[in-house]
């Protein structure tokens, strides 16, 4: 089985980029961040707080996560239901910044996740897919760009959906969870020692995408698979 493993920051472009070399190299395309969204999703329903541990597991055990996929899309099932729709708000994404520090929400995670990398090639994008969940993916790349340039797309992704935001405020968020994530003390962000860096904040989409697939084939084509 090949497995590729994308980190990095929030606003990189991990997903679409993950997607597409999913397609482009026949695997696929696992979104792990939609998973903790989705934990995220279940708390606001149920009106627990980020920070109340207890309930975050109280919730956790009761609940049943899935990825299924449909016309080759991703989508992710909350006790059976489609939930894709609902977990990309800023809410939903600071929630799930939060809860994603808990260790016991990552660890009823990390199964399925390596159960999906076992049984398929697989592109999965997280934050700490190459340092935890997938040590030994074949290939394993760090995606990354400027703060600015992360918020700048993050801005006109939110406000392309038809959200009142202002960029300073986005910038902010991010910055603020640049820091949460790469200081917590389970699997913070980082790159993998034999993680390979790419860039992006110089790069449309098309380029970035080319780079990271650039990378993919030369380590397949090298035979060092990690």
């Amino acid at each position: 089985m090949i497995s590729i493993a994308i980190d990095g920051p929030a606003g990189a472009g991990k997903s679409t980029i993950a997607k597409r070399l999913a397609a482009r190299f026949g695997c696929i395309y696992v979104d792990t961040g939609a998973l903790y969204r989705t934990v995220a999703y279940g708390a606001v329903k149920s009106g627990i707080l980020p920070e109340d541990t207890d309930g975050v597991l109280r919730l956790i055990g009761k609940t049943e996560i899935d990825i299924a996929y449909r016309d080759g899309e991703q989508i992710v099932l909350l006790n059976g239901e489609n939930v894709s729709e609902f977990i990309r708000t800023p809410e939903i994404s600071e929630y799930a910044s939060r809860v994603s520090a808990v260790p016991q929400v990552r660890a009823f995670l990390l199964g399925l996740q390596r159960k999906l990398a076992a049984e398929h090639d697989v592109v999965m994008d997280g934050r700490d897919i190459a340092t935890v969940v997938l040590p030994s993916a074949t290939v394993k790349i760090f995606l990354t760009a400027s703060a600015e340039k992360r918020a700048r797309r993050r801005y006109d992704e939110l406000v392309a959906k038809g959200m009142d935001v202002k960029f300073e405020d986005v910038l902010g968020d991010l910055l603020e969870r640049d820091h949460r994530d790469s200081t917590r003390e389970i699997a913070p962000l980082k790159p993998a020692e034999d993680s390979i860096t790419v860039d992006t904040t110089d790069l449309v989409l098309e380029e970035a995408i080319d780079a990271a697939a650039e990378v993919i084939e030369n380590v397949l084509k090298s035979g060092d698979k990690n």
